[in-house]
């Protein structure tokens, strides 16, 4: 059985990476500013980190779950180098004007329903009262709200000092 610790749950485009429209490849994934050191820092607070990320680029037909999952063990490894890692990549692949059919509809997950989050917290010993989540748009914020966490929002800069700031 696994301990119960907190969790952080950050957005991918805009927190960890620079957003840079449906990436999907490591070659156009580029690392915000203190984004590895802060993950590092997490797994030292011991909380889980999760990745909590809207990614309609599937349902749109641009790229493959196979191709986000490709990308993700990338980042996996990239972090492993640091000796830092995220518990858990959750991806949402749905829109509802999507092209890809079994994508195309209206669900749970999709970011600003808290779905993800909620699917974190049935699949891990989750401490809920002491939570949070980063994300860089409001719908990250009312998906944390939804929750029943708190969202902090990340404007860009360096993601370590933004997050040392936050009182945990």
């Amino acid at each position: 059985m696994k301990i119960e610790k907190p969790a952080v749950f950050l957005d991918r485009d805009g927190v960890l990476n620079h957003d840079l429209g449906y990436v999907y490849e490591p070659k156009k994934f580029e690392w915000i500013d203190g984004a590895i050191e802060t993950i590092k820092y997490i797994n030292n607070m011991n909380f889980f980190v999760f990745i909590v990320t809207n990614q309609s680029g599937i349902a749109r037909g641009y790229f493959s779950k196979t191709d986000l999952e490709n990308l993700h063990d990338w980042v996996s490894n990239e972090l492993l180098k640091y000796g830092a890692k995220i518990d858990k990549f959750y991806h949402c692949p749905h829109h509802p004007k999507g092209v890809i059919k079994e994508y195309s509809i209206t669900c749970l997950c999709r970011k600003p329903s808290p779905g993800m989050i909620l699917n974190a917290f049935k699949e891990w010993p989750i401490i809920k009262s002491k939570s949070l989540l980063v994300g860089d748009k409001i719908s990250d914020i009312q998906a944390a709200d939804s929750a029943g966490i708190t969202g902090y929002l990340f404007e860009g800069g360096n993601l370590l000092n933004f997050f040392k700031k936050i009182k945990i």
